[in-house]
Protein backbone atom coordinates (compact mmCIF):
# COMPACT_ATOMS: atom_id res chain seq x y z
CA UNK A 1 0.00 0.00 0.00
CA UNK A 2 1.62 3.11 -0.72
CA UNK A 3 2.45 5.56 2.00
CA UNK A 4 -0.40 8.05 2.55
CA UNK A 5 1.32 11.31 3.80
CA UNK A 6 4.02 9.72 4.94
CA UNK A 7 2.17 8.12 7.53
CA UNK A 8 2.27 4.20 6.84
CA UNK A 9 6.02 4.40 8.63
CA UNK A 10 3.62 6.01 12.00
CA UNK A 11 1.80 2.92 12.23
CA UNK A 12 4.67 -0.07 12.42
CA UNK A 13 5.47 2.62 15.84
CA UNK A 14 5.60 0.18 18.88
CA UNK A 15 3.09 2.40 20.57
CA UNK A 16 0.60 1.95 17.56
CA UNK A 17 1.24 -1.72 17.33
CA UNK A 18 0.12 -2.05 20.89
CA UNK A 19 -3.07 0.36 20.24
CA UNK A 20 -4.44 -1.94 17.16
CA UNK A 21 -3.58 -4.78 18.91
CA UNK A 22 -5.66 -3.60 21.78
CA UNK A 23 -8.23 -3.00 19.47
CA UNK A 24 -8.51 -5.78 17.76
CA UNK A 25 -9.13 -7.90 20.74
CA UNK A 26 -12.35 -8.80 21.16
CA UNK A 27 -12.26 -10.40 17.54
CA UNK A 28 -9.31 -12.07 17.82
CA UNK A 29 -10.68 -13.71 21.26
CA UNK A 30 -14.01 -14.33 20.13
CA UNK A 31 -13.51 -15.55 16.31
CA UNK A 32 -9.58 -16.15 14.95
CA UNK A 33 -8.30 -17.30 17.60
CA UNK A 34 -10.48 -20.44 17.06
CA UNK A 35 -7.88 -21.06 13.90
CA UNK A 36 -5.56 -22.41 15.77
CA UNK A 37 -7.84 -25.43 17.20
CA UNK A 38 -8.64 -26.26 13.46
CA UNK A 39 -5.39 -26.31 12.03
CA UNK A 40 -3.97 -29.47 13.59
CA UNK A 41 -1.22 -30.28 11.25
CA UNK A 42 -3.46 -32.41 9.32
CA UNK A 43 -5.40 -31.97 5.39
CA UNK A 44 -8.39 -30.07 6.33
CA UNK A 45 -11.89 -31.65 5.49
CA UNK A 46 -14.76 -30.70 4.33
CA UNK A 47 -16.26 -30.27 7.96
CA UNK A 48 -13.02 -28.48 9.47
CA UNK A 49 -13.76 -26.30 5.64
CA UNK A 50 -17.34 -25.20 6.92
CA UNK A 51 -15.88 -23.86 10.56
CA UNK A 52 -13.24 -21.59 8.54
CA UNK A 53 -16.18 -20.49 6.70
CA UNK A 54 -18.84 -19.98 9.73
CA UNK A 55 -15.85 -18.42 11.29
CA UNK A 56 -15.17 -15.30 8.61
CA UNK A 57 -18.82 -14.96 8.43
CA UNK A 58 -19.18 -14.44 11.84
CA UNK A 59 -16.38 -11.95 12.00
CA UNK A 60 -18.74 -9.96 9.75
CA UNK A 61 -16.64 -10.69 6.67
CA UNK A 62 -18.62 -10.47 3.99
CA UNK A 63 -19.82 -13.71 1.94
CA UNK A 64 -18.49 -13.13 -1.34
CA UNK A 65 -15.10 -12.69 0.01
CA UNK A 66 -15.01 -15.75 2.20
CA UNK A 67 -16.36 -17.54 -0.75
CA UNK A 68 -13.52 -16.14 -2.72
CA UNK A 69 -11.19 -17.57 -0.13
CA UNK A 70 -12.58 -21.11 1.13
CA UNK A 71 -12.34 -21.71 -3.04
CA UNK A 72 -8.75 -20.72 -2.84
CA UNK A 73 -7.90 -22.75 0.03
CA UNK A 74 -9.77 -25.70 -1.70
CA UNK A 75 -7.25 -25.23 -4.35
CA UNK A 76 -4.12 -24.93 -2.51
CA UNK A 77 -4.96 -27.29 0.90
CA UNK A 78 -2.74 -30.34 -0.36
CA UNK A 79 0.36 -28.00 -0.59
CA UNK A 80 -1.10 -26.69 3.20
CA UNK A 81 0.73 -29.18 6.10
CA UNK A 82 1.17 -27.28 9.44
CA UNK A 83 -0.47 -24.76 11.59
CA UNK A 84 1.52 -21.73 10.44
CA UNK A 85 1.25 -22.19 6.75
CA UNK A 86 -2.85 -22.58 6.76
CA UNK A 87 -2.42 -19.09 8.81
CA UNK A 88 -0.44 -17.34 6.98
CA UNK A 89 -2.21 -18.55 3.67
CA UNK A 90 -5.39 -16.72 5.24
CA UNK A 91 -3.41 -13.75 6.04
CA UNK A 92 -2.07 -13.16 2.47
CA UNK A 93 -6.29 -13.98 1.42
CA UNK A 94 -7.30 -11.00 2.91
CA UNK A 95 -4.01 -8.55 2.87
CA UNK A 96 -4.94 -9.13 -0.51
CA UNK A 97 -8.54 -7.89 -0.27
CA UNK A 98 -7.32 -4.38 1.51
CA UNK A 99 -4.76 -4.41 -0.80
CA UNK A 100 -6.46 -4.06 -4.04
CA UNK A 101 -9.02 -1.75 -2.50
CA UNK A 102 -5.49 0.63 -2.39
CA UNK A 103 -5.15 0.58 -5.88
CA UNK A 104 -6.36 3.58 -6.86
CA UNK A 105 -5.90 5.90 -4.07
CA UNK A 106 -2.83 7.38 -5.25
CA UNK A 107 -4.49 11.38 -5.40
CA UNK A 108 -5.12 10.45 -1.76
CA UNK A 109 -1.56 9.41 -1.26
CA UNK A 110 0.79 11.92 -2.33
CA UNK A 111 2.06 15.42 -1.54
CA UNK A 112 -0.12 18.10 -2.88
CA UNK A 113 2.48 20.82 -3.78
CA UNK A 114 2.28 22.73 -0.28
CA UNK A 115 -1.05 24.35 -1.25
CA UNK A 116 -3.58 23.66 1.95
CA UNK A 117 -5.75 21.15 1.62
CA UNK A 118 -9.15 20.88 2.12
CA UNK A 119 -10.75 17.30 3.91
CA UNK A 120 -13.80 16.88 3.70
CA UNK A 121 -15.37 14.56 6.35
CA UNK A 122 -19.00 12.81 5.71
CA UNK A 123 -21.16 9.86 7.45
CA UNK A 124 -23.96 9.59 9.06
CA UNK A 125 -24.87 10.89 12.63
CA UNK A 126 -24.00 9.10 15.07
CA UNK A 127 -20.64 6.96 14.18
CA UNK A 128 -18.31 9.59 16.21
CA UNK A 129 -17.57 12.03 13.32
CA UNK A 130 -17.24 15.16 15.13
CA UNK A 131 -14.67 13.55 17.69
CA UNK A 132 -13.16 12.01 14.34
CA UNK A 133 -12.24 15.25 13.12
CA UNK A 134 -10.41 16.04 16.10
CA UNK A 135 -8.56 13.11 16.66
CA UNK A 136 -7.47 13.58 12.85
CA UNK A 137 -6.69 17.15 13.64
CA UNK A 138 -4.58 16.29 16.51
CA UNK A 139 -2.92 13.72 14.87
CA UNK A 140 -1.63 16.20 11.73
CA UNK A 141 -0.76 18.55 14.59
CA UNK A 142 1.38 16.12 16.29
CA UNK A 143 3.14 15.41 13.13
CA UNK A 144 3.76 19.05 12.94
CA UNK A 145 1.01 20.47 10.45
CA UNK A 146 -0.62 23.48 10.73
CA UNK A 147 -4.71 22.84 10.91
CA UNK A 148 -7.94 24.67 10.49
CA UNK A 149 -11.11 23.20 11.08
CA UNK A 150 -14.76 24.44 9.80
CA UNK A 151 -17.76 23.54 11.36
CA UNK A 152 -20.16 23.12 8.44
CA UNK A 153 -22.30 20.44 10.20
CA UNK A 154 -24.49 23.77 11.03
CA UNK A 155 -28.26 21.49 11.47
CA UNK A 156 -27.43 19.17 14.10
CA UNK A 157 -28.00 21.05 17.62
CA UNK A 158 -25.08 21.59 19.10
CA UNK A 159 -22.58 20.05 16.46
CA UNK A 160 -20.65 23.39 15.65
CA UNK A 161 -20.74 24.03 19.42
CA UNK A 162 -19.11 20.22 20.21
CA UNK A 163 -16.59 21.10 17.61
CA UNK A 164 -15.03 24.21 18.51
CA UNK A 165 -15.00 23.31 21.93
CA UNK A 166 -12.54 20.07 20.53
CA UNK A 167 -10.93 22.75 19.02
CA UNK A 168 -10.07 24.89 21.77
CA UNK A 169 -9.40 21.96 24.00
CA UNK A 170 -6.20 20.98 21.28
CA UNK A 171 -5.45 24.37 19.90
CA UNK A 172 -6.54 24.42 16.59
CA UNK A 173 -9.13 27.34 15.43
CA UNK A 174 -12.71 26.53 14.11
CA UNK A 175 -14.33 28.43 11.49
CA UNK A 176 -18.00 28.62 12.04
CA UNK A 177 -21.13 30.07 11.88
CA UNK A 178 -24.76 30.18 13.82
CA UNK A 179 -26.97 27.00 14.17
CA UNK A 180 -28.81 26.92 11.04
CA UNK A 181 -26.13 28.83 8.55
CA UNK A 182 -25.52 27.94 4.88
CA UNK A 183 -22.92 24.67 5.41
CA UNK A 184 -21.36 26.15 1.71
CA UNK A 185 -20.98 29.00 3.00
CA UNK A 186 -18.94 28.15 6.42
CA UNK A 187 -16.71 25.60 3.62
CA UNK A 188 -16.22 28.53 1.42
CA UNK A 189 -14.78 30.43 4.84
CA UNK A 190 -12.95 28.11 5.70
CA UNK A 191 -10.99 27.53 2.42
CA UNK A 192 -10.39 31.03 2.12
CA UNK A 193 -8.84 31.36 5.99
CA UNK A 194 -7.10 28.38 5.01
CA UNK A 195 -5.12 29.87 2.02
CA UNK A 196 -4.85 33.05 4.04
CA UNK A 197 -3.15 31.49 7.09
CA UNK A 198 -1.34 28.64 4.97
CA UNK A 199 -2.43 25.85 6.56
CA UNK A 200 -1.84 22.55 5.84
CA UNK A 201 -4.67 21.14 6.16
CA UNK A 202 -8.57 22.32 6.58
CA UNK A 203 -10.96 19.67 7.46
CA UNK A 204 -14.58 20.54 7.19
CA UNK A 205 -17.02 19.00 9.46
CA UNK A 206 -20.16 17.99 7.22
CA UNK A 207 -23.84 16.80 8.57
CA UNK A 208 -24.92 13.44 8.59
CA UNK A 209 -28.90 14.03 8.23
CA UNK A 210 -31.38 16.27 7.10
CA UNK A 211 -34.92 16.49 6.50
CA UNK A 212 -34.34 13.80 3.61
CA UNK A 213 -31.55 11.50 2.10
CA UNK A 214 -31.96 13.57 -0.88
CA UNK A 215 -31.65 16.90 0.74
CA UNK A 216 -28.68 15.40 2.29
CA UNK A 217 -26.95 14.48 0.19
CA UNK A 218 -27.02 17.65 -2.19
CA UNK A 219 -26.22 20.36 0.66
CA UNK A 220 -22.79 17.59 0.69
CA UNK A 221 -22.41 17.81 -3.66
CA UNK A 222 -22.66 21.70 -2.66
CA UNK A 223 -20.13 21.92 -0.49
CA UNK A 224 -17.82 19.60 -2.34
CA UNK A 225 -18.01 21.95 -5.56
CA UNK A 226 -17.21 24.77 -2.65
CA UNK A 227 -14.40 23.47 -1.69
CA UNK A 228 -13.14 22.06 -4.88
CA UNK A 229 -13.79 25.65 -6.52
CA UNK A 230 -11.65 27.57 -4.19
CA UNK A 231 -9.24 25.17 -3.31
CA UNK A 232 -7.73 24.90 -6.75
CA UNK A 233 -5.20 24.07 -7.70
CA UNK A 234 -5.52 21.39 -5.15
CA UNK A 235 -8.45 18.47 -5.32
CA UNK A 236 -10.09 18.27 -1.99
CA UNK A 237 -9.65 14.66 -0.26
CA UNK A 238 -13.21 12.73 1.36
CA UNK A 239 -13.25 10.57 4.13
CA UNK A 240 -16.37 8.62 5.22
CA UNK A 241 -16.58 7.60 8.91
CA UNK A 242 -18.34 4.28 9.46
CA UNK A 243 -18.61 2.88 12.74
CA UNK A 244 -17.05 -0.67 13.13
CA UNK A 245 -20.27 -2.04 15.77
CA UNK A 246 -22.87 -1.24 12.95
CA UNK A 247 -21.36 -4.00 11.00
CA UNK A 248 -22.35 -4.76 7.23
CA UNK A 249 -25.68 -3.05 8.35
CA UNK A 250 -23.90 0.57 7.96
CA UNK A 251 -22.66 0.08 5.12
CA UNK A 252 -26.15 0.18 3.20
CA UNK A 253 -26.29 3.83 4.13
CA UNK A 254 -22.29 4.46 3.47
CA UNK A 255 -22.73 3.59 0.12
CA UNK A 256 -24.87 6.26 -0.62
CA UNK A 257 -22.03 8.54 0.19
CA UNK A 258 -19.50 6.46 -2.07
CA UNK A 259 -21.93 7.08 -5.08
CA UNK A 260 -22.78 10.56 -4.83
CA UNK A 261 -19.69 12.25 -3.59
CA UNK A 262 -16.94 9.86 -4.71
CA UNK A 263 -15.26 9.50 -1.62
CA UNK A 264 -11.11 8.75 -1.39
CA UNK A 265 -11.27 6.54 1.75
CA UNK A 266 -12.74 5.20 5.21
CA UNK A 267 -12.11 6.33 8.57
CA UNK A 268 -13.08 3.18 11.02
CA UNK A 269 -14.32 4.17 14.36
CA UNK A 270 -14.58 2.48 17.55
CA UNK A 271 -12.86 -0.56 16.18
CA UNK A 272 -11.72 -1.43 20.21
CA UNK A 273 -15.57 -2.11 20.98
CA UNK A 274 -16.29 -4.31 18.25
CA UNK A 275 -15.91 -7.79 18.41
CA UNK A 276 -15.99 -8.02 14.50
CA UNK A 277 -13.23 -6.46 13.07
CA UNK A 278 -13.86 -8.33 9.86
CA UNK A 279 -16.03 -5.40 9.23
CA UNK A 280 -12.72 -3.71 8.13
CA UNK A 281 -11.66 -5.69 5.08
CA UNK A 282 -15.41 -5.73 4.27
CA UNK A 283 -15.87 -2.17 3.71
CA UNK A 284 -12.87 -2.02 2.01
CA UNK A 285 -14.04 -4.46 -0.68
CA UNK A 286 -17.70 -3.24 -0.38
CA UNK A 287 -16.81 -0.07 -0.84
CA UNK A 288 -13.61 -0.37 -3.06
CA UNK A 289 -12.17 2.28 -0.79
CA UNK A 290 -8.84 1.74 1.28
CA UNK A 291 -9.18 2.43 5.25
CA UNK A 292 -7.15 5.61 5.91
CA UNK A 293 -6.80 5.64 9.92
CA UNK A 294 -8.59 3.79 12.80
CA UNK A 295 -10.05 4.69 15.72
CA UNK A 296 -8.65 2.68 18.74
CA UNK A 297 -9.89 4.22 21.85
CA UNK A 298 -11.54 7.15 23.46
CA UNK A 299 -8.32 9.11 23.90
CA UNK A 300 -7.36 12.26 21.50
CA UNK A 301 -4.76 10.41 20.50
CA UNK A 302 -6.51 6.74 19.59
CA UNK A 303 -7.10 7.02 16.14
CA UNK A 304 -3.67 5.53 14.26
CA UNK A 305 -2.78 4.98 10.05
CA UNK A 306 -4.19 1.82 9.25
CA UNK A 307 -1.60 -0.56 7.57
CA UNK A 308 -3.25 -3.64 6.31
CA UNK A 309 -0.56 -5.76 7.02
CA UNK A 310 -0.35 -4.93 10.52
CA UNK A 311 -3.96 -5.15 11.41
CA UNK A 312 -4.56 -8.74 9.54
CA UNK A 313 -1.35 -10.03 11.39
CA UNK A 314 -2.58 -9.25 14.62
CA UNK A 315 -6.15 -10.49 13.96
CA UNK A 316 -4.75 -13.86 14.35
CA UNK A 317 -2.18 -13.18 16.95
CA UNK A 318 -3.22 -14.60 20.53
CA UNK A 319 -5.87 -12.18 22.35
CA UNK A 320 -4.24 -10.35 25.16
CA UNK A 321 -5.87 -11.59 28.44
Amino acid sequence: MSNMFGLLSKSSDPENIQKISAATNKTKDRWFSKFRTIFNGTKLNEYEIETIEEILISADINLQIVDQVIDNLKLHKEKLESVDQHIEFLKTELISILDKASVNCERVLTDQNHFAVPILVVGVNGVGKTTTIAKLAHFFKSEGKNIILGAADTFRPAAVEQLTIWGNRIGIDVISQQEGADPGAVAFSTIQAAKGRKTDYAIIDTAGRLHTKNNLMQELQKILRVITKESKPVAPITFLVLDATTGQNGLAQAKTFTEILNCDGIILTKLDTSSKGGIAITAAFELNLPVMFVGTGESIDDLIPFDPILFVNQLFEAPKV
